[in-house]
């Protein structure tokens, strides 16, 4: 006869811990830029052992753990209460690896590989994590709905619209018929028009004024550049502005993804030149010491966007700098960090221009508000006719997510 042994139930500190809530609390450490305050060593931020230690850290600001332990396990981890919490981690980790959320790579002997040889003292960080596509994917998702809250709205989906033009998805709001409209009509107000012009009787006779067509939402079709500037000015100040700038990315990859599939949005970041990273990497770029190409930036955004075959192009460019960098003919950069170099702003305009004549608009979002950059902005934006924001680190999500959906929503002429 078959027996269940029961055995005492143990409290853990990660009782009801969901890896979605998990992922969600870490998610500032999964995209750190660089920035630390301190002396706090940054040579290996994508370890294991530096995955351990964020996760603790959340525990404790969770109230999951008491602060004492934590500091119990950092000063011995093999005894004790201590020890128990670190075969916890571990096994978490275990449970973030197997079900997707990361993989990693050139794992050491540790505690997370049974099979491995070696001594025990081995360092078990010294293997790196690399977040997947499911990590991506749902990061973008919650930092979405951040914003959305952040707007007053709850869930994202289509938009309302006080600008109307006829296509499929039918309102109630109905107009005449004007020759080059889908005809979508409207029967019962096609109808009464031609009652209220002839009276009852049969046949009833319909004239050209009588049609009427439903409106629908018109949506047209972008391609989207997201600039990022990856100058180290970008970290340095006492604030990180590099990481909310990866938050948005990854928001309104989620947002097109999900929301407009005809839509496309490609990434771009410039320093001393630039290059294309796919979205996917995001997680893992850093700000490097680099000056601000944004000419050569520019230049790629606008290159990739003639490629694209839709109806409006943009580049959304972030950044907090002058420009201080170009590419010369020879392919070499010249850089002058010194003050606005006249050289460097001329190929920039030139570049500015170009864009426009493509009619690429360029929608410039500064974190700084230095009189001089400003001047800038406002040459760049008048040459383009795009717009300028001036934000902060707290509202540029706020603003670029509502920069894009107004657009989503304008009838594009």
């Amino acid at each position: 006869m078959p027996t269940t042994k029961y055995t005492k139930w143990v409290h853990t500190p990660l009782d009801g811990l969901s890896l979605d809530e998990l992922m969600d609390e870490l998610s500032e450490f999964f995209l750190q830029s660089g920035f630390r305050y301190g002396f706090h060593d940054v040579s290996n931020p994508h370890t294991l052992a530096a995955l351990r230690q964020a996760i603790l850290e959340k525990l404790v600001e969770m109230g999951r753990i008491p602060q004492s332990l934590l500091d119990q396990w950092l000063e011995d981890r093999s005894e004790g209460d201590a020890k128990e919490l670190d075969e916890l981690i571990d096994q978490l980790i275990r449970r973030m690896i197997e079900e997707g959320w990361m993989q990693a790579e050139q794992q050491a002997p540790s505690a997370l590989d049974e099979n491995s040889q070696g001594t025990e003292d081995m360092p078990s960080g010294s293997a790196k994590f690399e977040l997947t596509d499911k990590s991506i994917d749902f990061l973008g998702f919650r930092l979405l709905r951040h914003l959305l809250g952040s707007l007053g709205r709850s869930s994202f989906g289509r938009h309302e619209t006080t600008h109307f033009a006829t296509g499929v998805e039918a309102y109630q709001a109905t107009k005449e018929y004007e020759f080059g409209d889908t005809l979508n009509l409207d029967i019962s107000s096609t109808l009464l028009h031609a009652v209220a012009r002839e009276g009852l009787g049969v046949p009833l006779n319909l004239e050209y004024q009588d049609l009427m067509v439903r409106q629908a939402e018109y949506e047209s079709s972008c391609s989207t550049v997201l600039l990022l500037d990856t100058s180290h000015s970008m970290i340095l100040y006492g604030e990180d502005r590099f990481t909310p700038a990866k938050r948005v990315a990854l928001a309104l990859s989620h947002l097109i993804r999900t929301q407009y599939p005809g839509d496309s949005l490609r990434l771009v970041l410039f320093h001393d030149s630039a290059e294309e990273v796919p979205l996917k990497q995001l997680a893992r770029v850093v700000v490097g010491p680099y000056h601000t190409n944004t000419c050569e930036g520019l230049r790629l955004a606008r290159r990739l966007l003639m490629a694209e075959k839709k109806d409006m192009r943009q580049i959304v460019m972030i950044t907090d700098g002058k420009p201080s960098a170009i590419t010369l003919p020879n392919g070499r950069i010249y850089k002058n960090a010194f003050g606005l170099d006249p050289m460097i702003l001329e190929e920039t305009f030139k570049e500015v221009a170009t864009c426009r004549k493509a009619g690429i608009l360029i929608n410039t979002f500064m974190l700084a508000s230095d009189y001089y950059l400003v001047d800038f902005v406002k040459k760049v934006t008048e040459i383009c006719r795009g717009k300028a924001y001036f934000t902060t680190t707290v509202n540029l999500g706020q603003y670029i997510l509502m920069d894009y959906l107004r657009k989503k929503v304008e009838t594009i002429h």
